[in-house]
C-alpha cells in the first residue's frame, strides 16, 4: 500500500519546499523506513543547487516498516541507521573490501552505474505525480522512504536515541573511519585536527580512541575550540581568517611538537583553499588527510610535500557498515564516544531553514530535524 507522506524537496535553484509526496511498497530487495531523526550537513545545503528536484537528506534512522520478498535478517520493527554509500557486494571494489566505493550502488564515485537511474527505482517515490530521485539514493528528511536493504544497519543499542543514531550515518562515520581505517592513527602520536564541526569533532574522538598523546584543534571559531576540549583536544589553536593555506597555525602546531610538526594533520573544514593545509602541519613522513572531501581545482605548493608526506582523500572513512556502525555505537554504549553531547539543536521539518541557517552560521555541532 502506497504511502503518503511530507518530505523536503530540493528545487534545484537553491530553493526548498515542504510538501506531500508518495512513498510505493519495496521491491524485491528494497526495505520501507519511517524516519525518526536525519541528521544535517553542509552537503545537504549544497545539495538545494544540484540543478534537479530530489528529497533532500544522507543521515537518517528510523523503524523498518515494511520488506521486500527477498530481503534477509530484517524484520518490521527494527530500529535501523541508513546508510548512504549502498554496496552491491559483488561489483570489482565490493570484492575488494572497499564498498563505500562500490562501482554499482555509489551515487558519488564517478562511473558507477547509480541505481538511482533505473527507472523502475525512480518511481519508488512520487512527487506530484512524477518519480523524484533521494538524495544519495536515501532521502531523509523525509517521514518514510524506500532504500535498497544493504542502506540499511540495524541499531543494536536499546538505549540509544535516533537523534543520536542518525548523525552516525555520515558525520561520525567519515571523521572515525578517516582516523581508524584510513590513517591507521597509531598510539602515543600527534594529531592535529583542522576545523571542528561534527566531522572534526568525531577525529579528535576517534583519535583519543586511538590513544593519541596530543590532540591540537585549530579553529576560528572560539566556541567550537571550547567544545573540542571537551570532546578530547588536548592543545588548541585560534586560527585567523587572514591566515591563507594557515601557515602560521602550523608554526604553531611545530611549537607544540619539537619543531618538526605532528604525525598526523586531518582537514575537516571543507574550505577548498586549505586542502593542502595539512601537509603544511605534518612532520617529514608524516600523513595529511582531507577528509571533508572537496572536489574542485586547487593549487599547491609541492614544497609542501618535502620529504617523505603521505597525503590521502578517503571517502566516508572507509565504511564498512555493517562492522563499522556496531563498533560506533559499541563505543558510544561505552561511553567512549560522545553522540548525545554533539547534537546541539534538534528541530522539526517546517523548521528546517531554520535547522539551515544554524549550521551554516557556526552555531550547531550537529542539528538534527526529528519526526514523530
Amino acid at each position: 500500500m502506497p504511502v503518503k507522506c511530507k518530505a523536503a524537496i530540493a528545487m534545484g535553484n537553491g530553493n526548498f519546499t515542504i510538501e506531500n509526496i508518495v512513498v510505493n511498497e519495496p521491491r524485491a530487495d528494497e526495505v520501507l523506513v519511517a524516519i525518526k531523526a536525519a541528521a544535517l550537513c553542509h552537503t545537504d545545503y549544497d545539495s538545494l543547487n544540484w540543478g534537479k528536484p530530489l528529497v533532500l537528506g544522507h543521515e537518517g534512522a528510523g523503524v523498518v516498516k515494511a520488506i521486500g520478498m527477498d530481503v534477509k535478517g530484517l524484520h518490521v520493527g527494527d530500529s535501523v541507521i541508513l546508510n548512504w554509500a549502498t554496496p552491491c557486494y559483488n561489483c570489482f571494489q565490493c570484492n575488494l573490501g572497499n564498498l563505500h566505493i562500490c562501482e554499482n550502488n555509489s551515487p558519488v564515485v564517478a562511473g558507477a552505474n547509480g541505481y538511482t537511474n533505473g527507472h523502475a527505482h525512480l518511481e519508488g517515490t512520487l512527487w506530484k505525480d512524477k518519480p523524484i530521485e533521494r538524495s544519495f539514493n536515501i532521502g531523509t528528511l523525509s517521514e518514510y522512504t524506500l532504500v535498497k536493504a544493504s542502506a540499511v544497519v540495524k541499531i543494536p543499542a536499546k538505549k540509544m536515541s535516533f537523534a543520536s543514531a542518525s548523525i552516525v550515518s555520515c558525520g561520525v562515520m567519515t571523521g572515525y573511519g578517516s582516523v581508524i581505517n584510513s590513517a591507521k592513527v597509531k598510539p602515543n602520536s600527534s594529531v592535529v585536527v583542522l576545523g571542528t564541526g561534527g566531522v572534526g569533532l568525531s577525529v579528535i574522538q576517534a583519535a583519543k580512541l586511538s590513544k593519541a598523546s596530543m590532540i591540537i584543534a585549530i579553529d576560528i571559531n572560539e566556541q567550537r575550540l571550547a567544545m573540542a576540549k571537551e570532546f578530547g583536544a588536548t592543545d588548541l589553536i585560534l586560527a585567523s581568517k587572514e591566515d591563507k593555506g594557515l601557515l602560521k597555525a602550523a608554526e604553531a602546531v611545530k611549537l607544540l611538537t619539537e619543531g618538526r610538526g605532528a604525525d598526523y594533520a586531518f582537514e575537516c573544514t571543507a574550505v577548498p583553499e586549505l586542502g593542502a593545509a595539512p601537509l603544511a602541519m605534518v612532520r617529514n613522513a608524516g600523513t595529511a588527510v582531507q577528509v571533508s572531501g572537496i572536489e574542485e581545482e586547487i593549487t599547491v605548493d609541492m614544497n609542501l610535500f618535502e620529504w617523505d608526506k603521505i597525503y590521502i582523500n578517503p571517502l566516508y572513512g572507509g565504511c564498512n557498515p555493517q562492522i563499522d556502525f556496531p563498533k560506533i555505537i559499541g563505543h558510544y554504549k561505552s561511553g567512549e564516544l560522545m553522540l548525545d553531547q554533539m547534537i546541539t539543536q534538534t528541530y522539526d521539518l517546517d523548521h528546517l531553514q531554520e535547522a539551515f541557517d544554524d549550521m551554516l552560521a557556526g552555531r550547531n555541532a550537529k542539528g538534527v530535524i526529528l519526526f514523530d
